[in-house]
Parts: structure tokens; sequence; C-alpha cells
């Protein structure tokens, strides 16, 4: 199984205090993830506060600091890892940029860029962000026809687009990524983007599920891949957990549940996950639990436990939680 780690873009008041990161964390953590073997390093995508950060830190506004200008700045400080986005979000972006910056990205890097797309945990934001359309826009409808179209400027030399949302005329780009297919992967655990990911992406990026669940919709994913014609192997299976390593699994749980972390998923309470299994279902636990754990993971068919992320008060428990569970499991 692989590996990786979340970097904090934006996740000052999310789920870590304010302030947490200082700029040349960024890249040190990215040097230091490759020198400890995992696969890449990810990012989350936000532009403004979430209501209930500004509620929890009132007159604290949180460092977001930009995703893809993040994830060139570590590429370009390692050689092997890889950078992702978890998730980098269509409908707040603009597609073309997006396809335009992403392929850059992946030539400067050698290939090592993947992008993880999916509508935005909090309509809230949106809404602030484009109050012109959040009204009528459907952002899952905007995703879909973003994804559509990323895919032809990856893929063809010249593209006219006449959608719902976009349009173009004889739009010429270049470069095109380095990969061939591009690691394109879809994020989001609702049985909307398990469609997604089995038509269109060379990955699947959920949140946590209570592990029946997810064993299930990895299952049904591979159905329906295969239904599509497509080789079920290609389409990596790589949900986003939360990590907490203590000596015992009770301090572990302790330190999860204290956690802004928490709050986090009380934010996100709308999406139906049962948040009483939040500790069992994640990697919160002692080493031989967490090991346990991965191979419970393995055997549902879980390729990949990506992006991890990890509570914490500083950076430098951060880092420890890094390195503890490298010692624990990729050793």
């Amino acid at each position: 199984m692989k590996f990786s780690i979340s970097l904090p873009t934006c996740f000052e008041g999310v789920m870590y205090p304010i302030p947490f990161v200082e700029p040349a964390d960024f890249v040190r953590m990215a040097k230091l993830c490759e020198r400890l073997g995992y696969h890449s390093v990810w990012g989350n995508d936000h532009i403004t506060t979430q209501r209930y950060v500004s509620e929890l830190f009132p007159g604290k506004p949180p460092n977001f600091y930009e995703l893809l200008t993040v994830l060139s700045f570590c590429a370009a400080a390692t050689t092997t890892l890889k950078v992702g986005s978890a998730v980098a979000i269509p409908p707040m972006r603009d597609p073309f940029w997006l396809a335009k910056q992403a392929a850059t990205i992946d030539q400067l890097s050698a290939g090592r860029l993947i992008l993880g797309v999916g509508v935005g945990a909090y309509r809230e934001e949106f809404a602030a962000w484009a109050p012109r359309i959040s009204a009528t826009a459907r952002r899952g409808e905007m995703l879909d026809e973003g994804i559509a179209l990323l895919q032809r400027l990856f893929t063809e030399t010249r593209v006219t687009h006449q959608g719902k949302y976009y349009a173009c005329r004889d739009v010429e780009m270049f470069p095109k990524p380095a990969q061939k297919p591009f690691a394109l992967w879809v994020g989001g655990h609702n049985l909307e983007n398990v469609e997604r990911a089995a038509r269109l992406a060379t990955g699947w990026l959920p949140g946590w599920r209570p592990w029946p669940e997810l064993e299930a919709r990895i299952k049904s994913l591979k159905a329906r891949a295969a239904e599509l014609g497509r080789d079920p192997v290609e389409i990596e299976i790589a949900p986003q957990f939360s990590l907490t390593i203590a000596r015992t699994a009770e301090e572990a749980e302790r330190r999860y549940m204290a956690s802004g972390l928490v709050h986090h998923r009380k934010s996100l309470a709308y999406t139906g996950r049962d948040l009483s299994k939040q500790v069992i279902a994640n990697l919160v636990g002692s080493p031989d639990l967490i090991r346990e754990k991965v191979a419970g993971l393995a055997k549902i068919g879980v390729d990949h436990a990506c992006a991890l992320m990890i509570p914490a008060d500083s950076m430098a428990e951060f880092e420890d939680q890094v390195e503890w569970f490298a010692k624990t499991v990729l050793s």
C-alpha cells in the first residue's frame, strides 16, 4: 500500500490553531516525506474562511496558501516525491487556467502531479466566491463539465466547447502534461463520485467512511468500471484518512477527540458519515493497532492511504507524527 501526507495548505482554523504553518514549512515537510519514503504530499483548496472557523477564532483569519503554488514549490525541491491536490475545486477555478497550471507543473516535475478534483466541502464558500451564479449553479454539473473540458485540453490539439457553464473557441493549449494518461482523480465519497471515478478518473479519493460502507463502494466502483469497458485495476483506490499515533490506543483516541479536527467533522455532518465511527475507521491508535488497521484496509481493496490528515497543535507535533508513522508502517 502507498502512503502520503496532507500538508496544511488550507487547514488553519479548520483543524489547526491560528497561526500554525509558516511558508518555509511546506518545502521542509516535502523533503522530509521524500526522505522517509512517503509516496506523495498533498494540499487542500480553500479561498475564504468558513463560518464555523470564524466563530471559533473571532478576529483571527486563517492563512490559506494557494494549493497549486505550494505543490509547485514542493515538486521543485524534491526529485521522486509526487505532489497532489486533495482536492482542487474546478467549480471555483477557471478550467482553462487550471489545465494550464496542471500541465505546467506536470512538465516541470517530470510527471509527478496528481490532480484530484471535487465539488468542494462547503457550498457557503462557493456562494461567497460566486454570488452572481451560486443561487442557480449546480456544482456537480460544473464539475462534470469541467472534468470533460480538462480531459480534452490535456489531449486534443484544438478545443472548441459550448456548454452550460464554460465556452471556448479554438483553444490550442500546449504543453500537454508529461504523463500519458495524466493522473486525474475524482474526490468525494458519495455515489455520484463513485460513478465519476468509474467513468473518468485514474484514481478515486474519497473521505473516510465506516469500513463496510467503504468496502461496498470499492466493489461498486470496480464493477461499474468493468461495465464501462475499463480495467478496474487502472483506477487507484486512495481514501483519505486521519492519523494519530500514541503509545496506547486510549491515548491516541483522547488526543484525536480533543483536536480541532473533530469540529471539522461536525461541520461536515451533512455528508451522512457516522461520526461515532471516526476513531475506529481512521488510523488512530497505538503502533500495533495502526499496523492492524493498515492490513485490514488492504484486504478491502485500498491501494493508497492518501493525504493523511494529522491533527496537531504545532508543526513540531505534526512532524513527529509523520516520522513516527514512517517508522511504524513504512519501514
